[in-house]
């Protein structure tokens, strides 16, 4: 009975642990989002294409992200 109940816990921490991670996740995507729309255009387009060169090298399997 002693063991189902550990392994119940760790559950319960590993699962809390992935959701809490999880949501830091959107929300640090949605504050770049709103820093992004807070530039002026300018700066907004220089910011913009750094972000789609990190995205090209990442999908050619570049994980370094520079």
């Amino acid at each position: 009975m002693t063991v189902i109940l550990i392994v119940c816990v760790v559950a319960l921490v590993l699962v809390v642990g992935l959701a809490i991670r999880s949501r830091r996740s959107r929300d640090a995507v949605a504050d770049f989002r709103r820093q992004i729309d807070a530039l002026s255009p300018e700066a907004r387009k220089d910011v913009t294409d750094r972000v789609r060169r990190i995205g090209e090298t990442t999908e050619d399997g570049d994980d370094s992200g520079s």
